[in-house]
């Protein structure tokens, strides 16, 4: 059980995309499923994810704690998994594991989850709660249409008890007033609503002394204020996120805001309807745990066999459907339908982009991944790039990032597979794109980038190279990927072609791509790794080699 503090809605950020827990509860339930959760398996648990590639953090100084880190949070708070007496997967985890539409399974489980619960006590310090957070936030969502980041983070997370729902709607009403009569001031103005929201929420700590923070031994009022508005960012962020993987809500980028899909309303509105807004058994773990585990409640739309036939047939009016089929085989039609729609918008995407309609849009919105003015800027770079690698044609360019039902990106790739996957018939490339810098860039890039080029050789045993694109190149990444080109590596599949761009580069060569006379064709890529590796051989060091390899970047096509 832990202990909370919080004075607003208490939310899991870990991990910050939901999918990447699927693959390890997975593993955890094969490799340890009636063992204990100790030090011991938590070890066992965390060299096994390093083996299967999942795993690109810093939980090699602590490997117990990183494990208990990553299924102690999500995967237990939400009723994925059990950890004592032995370790188990409930029937959700089980279901998440094996369903073919997991954002439902997801959804249910958000919508179960509660504080105060068994799991989940507050303190004295925190505040009072009784909500069922996500609930709350999509019916939130719903109330006000279309709910900004900002809203979110200012109002929404103080949302600590559902019977506060409608002085939290007028807040939000009171601060559009206000925003709208300090237009084109922004940023002063959103400083100071901040300052005196978080002294509203503090103001029992304020006025006590309670200053001081675990994240540093400074206690003036000021830094604490940073800290809880940091903190608050951080779950607001996860909130959006977790709200996003059950394919409900909409995300505009642009205007950071959080929406309920058109198509998706009727489905929101049933729960919202029929889901009570009640925590349960807050005393009793044992019927908590089954309430949450159990894979088939809340009762969602898809439950209902006359609603659910009534949507199959006014989106895919083409499905015959007999009253043989039981309802799980409606379910899984309906998944099997709205796949083949999303592989077809995804088509009908890669046909338009390959004839340079979207030219000017992916520019414009590289230059809003270099003003970091998007909501999602590592998404958004991923998804991005892979429209920019497809325009340069030649190939079948796969993004391993997660679209939603209509063709949008949801999230990035998980950590065991490049970002983009190039297949040009007699060798293949990867496509890495990191919004990192400094050194943090080499710690969180080096190794997997590697790694995930040397599993596309294994995997298609022809020749492969990487592209490894940042606003800005670290130098130890220069001198990683250098002296990688020269080793021998059989891990890695021998010697690593792999060349770091600055984002700026690459943009001048879709852009030269796009002005050459002719389309450019697999060799011209294949000439350009090419040449790298001459250029490694040929230089006395990785400054040399980059600064050279650069230049060819900027001519890839001259000639």
């Amino acid at each position: 059980m832990a202990r909370i503090d919080s004075k607003v809605i208490f939310v899991t950020t870990s991990p910050r995309t939901p999918a990447k827990m699927i693959p390890e509860i997975e593993l955890l339930n094969i490799y340890f499923a009636g063992q204990k959760w100790n030090t011991e398996s938590q070890r066992a648990f965390m060299e096994l994810l390093k083996e299967e590639n999942f795993f690109n953090g810093q939980g090699a100084k602590d490997p117990a704690f990183s494990a208990r880190d990553r299924i102690n949070r999500a995967p237990k708070a939400l009723g994925f998994v059990i950890l004592s007496p032995k370790i188990s997967l409930t029937p959700a985890g089980t279901e998440l594991v094996n369903t073919k539409r997991k954002d439902e399974i997801f959804l249910r489980q958000l919508l179960k989850f509660q504080v105060p619960s068994p799991y989940h006590k507050p303190s004295e310090k925190s505040a009072e709660f009784w909500v069922k957070p996500y609930l709350e936030l999509f019916r939130l969502v719903r109330h006000i249409g279309s709910l900004k980041f900002d809203e979110l983070m200012f109002f929404g997370l103080q949302l600590v008890d559902y019977r506060k729902f409608d002085e939290i709607v007028q807040k939000i009403n009171e601060f559009r007033t206000a925003k709208a009569q300090n237009e084109g001031n922004y940023k002063k103005f959103r400083k100071e609503y901040l300052d005196k929201e978080l002294r509203e929420i503090y103001q029992d700590d304020i006025i006590a002394g309670n200053t001081k923070t675990r994240e540093t031994n400074d206690a003036s009022i000021s830094k604490f204020l940073k800290t809880k508005a940091s903190n608050m960012r951080d779950y607001a962020d996860a909130c959006i996120r977790y709200l996003r993987a059950t394919g409900l809500v909409n995300i505009s980028h642009i205007g950071k805001s959080v929406s309920i899909a058109p198509e998706k309303i009727q489905e929101v509105d049933y729960f919202l309807e029929y889901t009570n807004r009640e925590p349960v058994f807050i005393d009793n773990e044992k019927e908590y745990v089954n309430y949450l585990g159990n894979a088939e409640t809340p009762t969602l739309l898809s439950d209902n066999r006359e609603l659910l036939e009534q949507k199959i047939n006014s989106e895919f009016p083409d499905i015959q459907i007999s009253k043989e089929m039981s309802l799980q085989q409606l379910k899984d039609i309906f998944a099997d339908k709205l796949e083949k729609r999303k592989e077809q918008i995804l088509t009908e995407q890669v046909t338009a982009i390959k004839d340079y309609r979207l030219f000017d849009e992916i520019n414009s919105t590289f230059d809003q991944i270099l003003d970091n003015s998007l909501y999602d800027t590592p998404l958004m770079l991923e998804w991005n790039t892979w429209r920019a690698m497809t325009m340069l044609d030649g190939g079948n360019i796969k993004a391993n990032l997660k679209f939603d039902d209509f063709g949008n990106p949801m999230s990035t790739a998980q950590g065991n597979m490049a970002d983009i996957v190039c297949d040009y018939g007699d060798f293949g490339l990867t496509v890495e794109v990191t919004m990192q810098g400094g050194q943090r860039q080499y710690e969180t890039e080096g190794e997997p980038v590697t790694r995930h080029l040397a599993k596309v050789k294994r995997e298609t045993n022809k020749p492969a190279y990487c592209l490894f694109i940042a606003p800005k190149i670290n130098e130890a990444c220069i001198a990683h990927f250098y002296a990688l080109h020269k080793m021998n590596i059989s891990y890695y599949g021998g010697k690593s072609t792999i060349v770091p761009l600055p984002l700026s580069v690459f943009l001048k060569m879709v852009d030269d791509s796009h002005k050459a006379s002719y389309v450019p064709e697999p060799r011209h890529v294949q000439q350009f790794f090419e040449r790298s590796n001459e250029l490694a051989d040929s230089t006395d060091n990785e400054k040399d080699w980059y600064n050279g390899i650069t230049k060819e970047a900027l001519n890839w096509l001259a000639g």
